[in-house]
Order: structure tokens, then sequence, then C-alpha cells
């Protein structure tokens, strides 16, 4: 008779007897890899943290628990909705407005015996540096730029070249539709995400002239809700983009007013899409890019083959590609480089000219940037008081307000740290 104990056990081995097939055979993978029962009770242990419970989270959470990973924490603040089910296997039409990382959490805990996974309903900014320590590794499965320039800036920040502990692997997915990219970032090792910015497509604008008085595309209306609506109805807060309430506020006024002009398309989803710049998801490149990321996790944790260096592309537009290369570390870089940009800029060109360069630079992606020198500013854009008293900086000549080679702190909303710019006036 076999006791429920023993029985536990021959499930465990029975339900990751292909990992385990794989770990145990050197010859297999790479001769420098020696197959110990440590690795497998490491891997069963280690403390995994997914961030992101949407498409591509879906995908990874469930590869993690598949692949032998038994203490799974994820953090997810978004909520489920009725357009997320296509392809986010996870929940059910009964989950909805539910919030996504319990939710994920609650089924794979209840379909694979023997693994837990933890949720936190929450912002990852809520996280301290204490919380991120306890961490093997960090996969990131988010829909947002600037969610992952946060986390990238995060980790760089945490790691000690003198305790090998500090260092977090960060395995980064992404997909566009079609497209996707899986990364291996190791700090101190390898570039960064913020290293890659100038790799991004810029996100789609509308001129202000055409949302404000000749809307003609759904996105018009939304765009006018967004940029001249809000701030007339809702002063100096700013909007949460991942906030359930200030988006559908978003969709209801542009609905009103695409109502007006006879527009149709105003959707609850299409508001998200055009103010968060999501992509629309294929399920097919989440599974893809998910099951390279989790491939990476489980090379790390185990050593049993050599992970990626460190880039990877897929393309599935006409046919399946992929190409692997080793994205180079940038020297400027503000995260994992040297913290001061040098540039060369016009001196009789006004602030808001540069201010306008940095905003159509590639890897800077910045929104509403302010600017300060030495301490003093030259250009908030908040609070009211302090804009509107520094507003006519922005019509000043460059070389008005700094010498060459001085040093402009620039600030902006979507980024985690400050930019160094040592600028340089021709």
């Amino acid at each position: 008779m076999v006791d429920a104990q023993s029985t536990l056990t021959l499930d465990d081995s029975q339900r990751w007897a292909g990992v385990y097939k794989l770990l145990d055979r050197s010859s297999l993978i790479h001769p420098e890899f020696e197959p110990v029962d440590q690795i497998k009770e490491f891997i069963k242990e280690a403390k995994i943290l997914v961030i992101g419970a949407g498409g591509l989270g879906c995908e990874i959470l469930k590869n993690l628990a598949l692949s032998g990973f038994c203490n799974i924490h994820v953090i997810d603040m978004d909520t489920i909705d009725v357009s997320n089910l296509n392809r986010q296997f996870l929940f059910r039409r009964a989950d909805v407005g539910k919030p996504k990382a319990v939710t994920a959490a609650a089924f794979i805990n209840k379909r694979v015996q023997g693994v837990t996974v933890t949720p936190h309903y929450c912002k990852i900014q809520d996280k301290d540096e204490d919380f991120y320590q306890e961490f093997a590794l960090v996969i990131c499965g988010l829909d947002s730029i600037e969610a992952r320039r946060w986390m990238n800036a995060t980790l760089f920040g945490m790691f000690d070249p003198e305790n090998p502990d500090t260092m977090k692997p960060l395995i980064d997915g992404g997909t566009e539709g079609f497209k996707g990219q899986a990364r291996v970032i190791l700090p101190g090792n390898t570039s960064c995400y913020e290293c890659s910015m100038d790799m991004l497509s810029k996100p789609t604008g509308f001129p202000l002239c055409t949302i404000a008085n000749t809307p003609r595309l759904p996105e018009h209306c939304i765009e006018w809700a967004s940029v001249l609506e809000w701030p007339n109805k809702h002063g100096e807060r700013k909007m949460d983009t991942d906030d359930p309430k200030d988006i559908q506020w978003l969709y209801e006024t542009a609905l009103a007013r695409a109502k007006q002009y006879n527009i149709q398309g105003v959707t609850y989803s299409l508001t998200q899409g055009v103010v968060k710049n999501i992509i629309p998801a294929i399920a097919s490149t989440n599974a893809i890019i998910a099951a390279s990321c989790c491939n990476e996790a489980l090379k790390l944790a185990s050593t049993s083959a050599k992970y990626l260096n460190n880039y990877m592309m897929y393309s599935g537009n006409d046919s399946v590609y992929t190409y692997t290369f080793e994205h180079q570390r940038k020297d400027d870089c503000p995260v994992c480089g040297n913290a001061v940009s040098k540039m060369e800029f016009r001196g009789d060109k006004t602030l808001e000219e540069f201010m306008d360069f940095l905003k159509e630079k590639p890897d800077a992606q910045l929104k509403k940037p302010s600017f300060a020198i030495a301490g003093k500013p030259l250009y908030l854009q908040a609070p009211k008081s302090l804009e509107e008293a520094l507003r006519p900086n922005l019509l000043k000549p460059l070389k008005d307000l700094v010498s060459s080679g001085d040093q402009i702190t620039v600030t902006d909303s979507t980024l985690p740290f400050s930019l160094q710019v040592e600028i340089t006036l021709v």
C-alpha cells in the first residue's frame, strides 16, 4: 500500500518528467553542465516574479508552473475585461471585473498541484527594493514602456558589484501584433532596456488643430478627451491610464464627442489602446514569446544551457522568422552607462525648440519634460503656478539661459530617473 505522501511525490515526478529528463542528461545540453538533484530542488524553491498577468503573462505563468517552478509571484494592477477572454485563457466570463493577478493565481493553484502562485494586486511602484530582492529572477510580460523602464531602472539601481546576490536577472518579453522580442538583461553584464529605446517606434500622434476643430476618426475624439478635456475637468490631477474609472470617463467623454460629429468606432478597448499606446495582441505571438522567456528562465535557474545573449527578435507576418544578436550597451545610457549624455544644439534656438527636439529623439521617448540647471528650474510642467511663472523661458534662446558645457537636468513623468544632458552650444 502506498501512503499519501509517496503518491504526491510520484505525481510530482510524473508532472515534470520531461523537464527532469532534460536536467538528468548532460550530453543533450552542453559539456559544462553536471546534473545534480540540488538543481531540481532549486527550481522548485526559487522565488520567481512575473510582472503582468495579461495575454503574455498568462502564457508565462502557465509555462513556469509546468516547468517545475513551484514558488511564483505575480504582480498586476489591472482587472479583467471581456475583451481579454479571447487570448487570456486563465480567465472566464464570470471573472470579468476581477483582478487579473488574483484570478490567474487562483486558476494555476487549483490546476497544477504542488505549485503556489502568490498574487499582488497593485502597481509595481507600490513595492520597495526589499520586495524585489527576494526573487531569483524577474520576468516581464508588460504592454507598457513606462513600466518596463521603471522595472529596469529599479533592478539596476539595486545591483551592487560587491554583492553578487543583488544581481537579479530580468527576462523581458514583448509583442506587437505578429512581431515580438525576448531578451535577457543581467545588471552589470549586459545592456539594459533603456539602451534599446531607440529601437522602439514613436507613438502615433495627431495634430492638435485636428482633434480640437475637425475630428474625423474615433482616435481624434479619444485624444481630444485625453489632451484637452481632461485638464479642463480635472485640473492638475494627472490621469491614471491604469485606473478603470479614468478610462471609463475618457471613453464616455470621447463617445459623446463622436456622436456630435457622427463618428463611429469609439469603444472602451480602443480608448485604452489610444491612451496607453496598446497594439492589438495575437495569441500565437504571445505563446511563442512566452515560451522563449520561460526557456531562458529554466536555463538561468538550472545552468543546463547557455542563456540568450541577449536579444531575440521574432516576426510571424509572412512566415516564422527569428534573429538573435547581442545588443550592445550604450556608453551614455542613463541607467547602465555614463549618466551624462552629451549633446550639441544651436544657442539661438529657444528652450521650447530644445524641448521639441528631445520629444522627437527615439532614445528619450519624452512626453512632458521639465528642465533645471544646478538645482534652479528653467521650466516645470507642474504645479500650474510654477509652469505659468516659468513659461516665458520657453521663448528665450538657450544661450540666454545656459552656457556651453552646462549640465541640464531633464525630468519627465515617463522617466523613473532624471536625465543629465551636457549641452554644447553651437
